[in-house]
């Protein structure tokens, strides 16, 4: 898939933040250079934890947090007030200064090998540690987290209180990067972002509290000690990732069934799911609805290995109601017979009902199968006249809201999905 770029101020926005971090970067480390490092022991050892947590990551430094255990060591180097029952002062630029060194050292090897982290990964990082130094080393140096929190319960609550802040603070910096990039609508990537936050976001934020107050009382012998938690963590989630990899990977092979037996074109099950995936972004679904909306979308033809003699060019558009009925019911006993979510299955059963009876995923995938059925039978103006055959027959078997989802993300509104676009032209609704 490939996506247009973003619209001016989506992309001003990015600048803006990429240009913000870079700046923040490279004044903390001028300026830690130029004074030298306070408490260089307890620097030094926060910063070997972050390039440990760097060089253990995993992925390709996408979206997602490529090294929690980097990120724990830098939320808890930027939220720690004293070391072993002594006062730090090492303060907001430092704190950068040491997160940012550290990072580069343990990225070398993944640089080398060609899977450096992403630029936008790093803004978020320099970007989200520094909200949290700021957030909280002034107000200890001052003193005033003392007079008012003490050193019992309420300062841990402070401490937890900062965590939830700055984990705010990521997701909003995730999510306007990621409209940037992709001009996906910045509501639901938010949405996305914070749905995420209980998983291994939350164990980053919790490490990264329990550590900062642990070496405020042990010293830094407790770095080691909460690490560990962390690293069994990241390795569970890598095998469950492994694991959603593997069930992605045979949901498309099973897709593909159809196409191996001739019944459907090469490539239309993805292209459907592809643009089935841009328009739920438009229409606002996130999360688990567009998986579901990608399942769906792949497995939307599977009811016709059932037909004894393939419909020409797959195409079950053109096909009276009662037949497509038929193969809509086939498909989602075959779909419920794999084990896959019984959402899923009630999406591709739902293909062949009246569309106001239809939920938003099922008319999502009907209106982006019937508009590739469509856009093949007119040659390159192929996807306009299939575009506005649609636009005809909305209000009777088509949702005009999600017809006119569809032209958007074709014009290159929401960043579109290539196959499909193919011999667009001119065509530009938005």
């Amino acid at each position: 898939m490939t996506h247009e770029p973003a619209g001016r101020p989506a992309a001003a926005v990015a600048a803006v933040i990429r240009g913000a971090a870079l700046l923040v970067a490279v004044g903390a480390l001028g300026v830690t250079l130029w004074r030298g490092v306070e408490e260089p022991r307890t620097a030094l050892a926060f910063g070997v934890l972050i390039a440990v947590g760097e060089l253990a990551r995993w992925g390709s430094g996408g979206e997602r947090e490529p090294a929690p255990l980097g990120a724990a060591g830098a939320l808890a180097y930027a939220l720690l007030g004293e070391s072993g029952g002594r006062a730090t002062h090492h303060g907001v630029l430092q704190v950068v200064a040491v997160v940012v060194a550290a990072g580069l050292v343990g990225a070398v090897p993944h640089v080398a090998l060609g899977r450096g982290p992403a630029p936008d990964a790093l803004a978020r990082r320099v970007l989200t540690v520094a909200f949290a130094a700021v957030c909280f080393q002034p107000l200890y140096n001052s003193g005033r987290l003392e007079d008012r929190a003490g050193y019992g319960s309420w300062y841990a609550a402070v401490v937890v209180a900062l965590l939830a802040l700055t984990a705010l603070c990521d997701a909003v910096l995730a999510a306007a990067l990621a409209h940037a990039r992709r001009g996906w609508p910045f509501g639901p990537l938010l949405r996305d972002e914070l749905r995420r936050m209980p998983g291994i976001g939350s164990a980053v934020c919790a490490t990264g509290a329990v550590m900062a107050l642990a070496v405020a009382v042990a010293g830094l012998w407790a770095l080691p000690v909460f690490s560990c938690p962390l690293l069994l963590t990241q390795l569970a989630v890598r095998r469950y990732a492994a694991v959603r990899a593997t069930y992605r990977q045979t949901i498309a092979s099973l897709a593909r069934a159809t196409e191996i037996a001739g019944y459907t074109p090469a490539g239309h099950a993805r292209r459907v799911a592809d643009l089935s995936r841009a328009m739920g972004r438009e229409l606002g679904l996130s999360g688990a609805d567009l998986g579901v909306l990608e399942y769906a979308a792949l497995m939307h033809d599977i009811g016709q290995l059932s037909l004894v003699d393939p419909v020409p060019e797959g195409a079950t558009a053109r096909l009276p109601a009662a037949e497509q009925r038929r193969i809509a019911l086939l498909g989602g006993a075959v779909v419920r017979q794999t084990g896959v979510a019984a959402d899923v299955a009630v999406v591709v059963e739902r293909q062949a009902d009246p569309y106001r009876e239809q939920p938003l995923t099922a008319r999502i995938v009907r209106t982006a199968n019937a508009y590739d059925e469509m856009a093949r039978e007119h040659g390159p103006q192929g996807p306009l006249a299939a575009l506005e055959r649609l636009r005809v027959a909305t209000g009777r078997e088509y949702q005009t809201e999600v017809v006119e989802a569809l032209a958007r993300v074709l014009a290159g509104c929401t960043g579109p999905v290539a196959a499909p676009r193919r011999g667009l032209g001119p065509l530009d609704p938005c």
